[in-house]
């Protein structure tokens, strides 16, 4: 990709409405656009953040058998009836819209109802379980405060699993190996040290739920958290019972703001009892499936990281997510620089790197800043100076200084 050619443009400055960090720096370096407040369009370099983030997640969740699929975003309304999740008095975050012939539907919020129905049509004998299904689905929810930039929007992608097994034994081993998955994938993504496994309220359902919540000032969520162990309680169900119960010692309990990033969740039985889910077993009998649920909020990732690691020059991405590895620089514009810029930057394309190249004609400090604000890991700069004595400028984002290399030397950096 060169400059030139993208078609958005940097900010000075976000729009006067926006208070979250991780929105105001996305919009000024061109990732994301607000079209109001809760809703962003994802721009070419914001969707190549998110298609990243997406890969890491993808590869993680098929290694334990997940099995990708993609469900509808209108949803029947009996279904969410027969669960009691269709009153807003039950749920408050519901969209809602109506056919041309009145009948009522809702915009996913989420989808174990329908995703637990449809099943109704591949179980009915113990062969067929388990069975672990997911999706990438912009989710729509009809939140009171949108105020977070994208770590709280009303519309936002989510990775969702939904697990069907046979019984209690075969849900908890598949239910730990997300627990695994998901310590690998913020790990892979570039937070894994600031992401702890949290205790949360399991609801009607179950004593506890597990969240992963990433540490950051800006997050909405308080947790306790013991280093040593990795484990946080969350604000929500932090007293002296579950302390003791997770063998933990309130001295050596730190209380920090966090966001959620991640969830798990078990239902038992209880929604295949309400949706009539069931399966004959090799005795002949009827039982129920065991249901669990597990999700990531992909956009909300990407605002999270960028809250975590952005300067005060503008972003800073982790190497694995960002949309290019590369942001290379031509400063000059004599036939022979740019055929040696020209040149570099086929190399590395070549090479499987990708690139972001300014050809722009601009000034140097409007290069150079532009390069700091859009956050790309590596930033190369061809230069006549560089010419005369076949080298190049090399710095990493989040080095102070720069260094003069060889052409071989950032080919070797770069690949290693």
């Amino acid at each position: 990709m060169r400059l030139s050619k993208l078609f958005t443009k940097t900010l000075h400055s976000a729009p006067a409405d926006e208070q979250a960090l991780n929105a105001q720096l996305l919009i000024r370096a061109g990732y994301i656009y607000k079209e109001m407040a809760g809703v962003y369009a994802y721009l070419p370099l914001g969707l190549k953040v998110q298609e990243n983030i997406k890969r890491i997640v993808r590869e993680e969740m098929n290694a334990i058998g997940g099995q990708e699929l993609i469900m509808t975003n209108l949803q029947r309304s009996d279904l969410w009836q027969i669960t009691d999740r269709w009153d807003e008095a039950k749920v408050d975050v519901w969209f809602k819209t109506k056919l041309q012939n009145g009948s009522e539907l809702g915009l996913a919020w989420s989808h174990e109802e329908p995703i637990t129905d449809m099943m109704r049509n591949y179980i009915s004998s113990y062969r067929d379980l388990p069975i672990n299904v997911y999706q990438f689905q912009t989710k729509l929810r009809n939140e009171v405060r949108a105020k977070s930039g994208i770590m709280r929007g009303r519309e936002f992608v989510m990775k969702d699993l939904y697990s069907y097994s046979l019984d209690e034994k075969q849900h908890q081993a598949f239910y730990d190996s997300v627990i695994e998955a998901y310590l690998r994938i913020f790990e892979r993504i570039g937070i894994g040290d600031k992401t702890f496994l949290t205790y949360a309220s399991g609801g009607a359902f179950t004593k506890f739920s597990h969240e992963f919540q990433t540490l950051t000032p800006a997050g909405e969520d308080v947790i306790y958290l013991n280093r040593e162990k990795r484990l946080a309680i969350n604000q929500e169900v932090y007293n002296d019972e579950v302390i003791k119960h997770l063998k933990l010692n309130r001295a050596d309990m730190e209380q920090l703001k966090a966001s959620e990033v991640g969830n798990i969740f078990s239902f038992g039985t209880v929604k295949s009892e309400q949706l009539d889910l069931s399966y004959t077993s090799k005795s002949g009998d009827k039982q129920y499936v065991v249901i669990g649920s597990y999700g990531i909020g992909i956009t909300r990732l990407i605002g999270v990281i960028t809250e975590l690691f952005a300067d005060q020059k503008g972003l800073v991405w982790p190497e694995a997510i960002a949309p290019y590895k590369v942001h290379l620089i031509r400063i000059g514009h004599s036939d022979e620089l740019t055929k040696k810029a020209d040149k570099l930057y086929k190399l590395l394309t070549d090479s499987k790197i990708e690139v972001i190249y300014d050809d722009r004609d601009l000034r140097v400090g409007e290069m150079l800043k532009d390069a700091d604000l859009l956050g790309i890991p590596h930033r190369v700069v061809v230069s006549d100076k560089g010419l005369a004595n076949n080298t190049l400028e090399w710095k990493k984002r989040t080095d102070s200084e720069a260094k003069i290399i060889n052409e071989a030397e950032l080919v070797s950096i770069l690949e290693s």
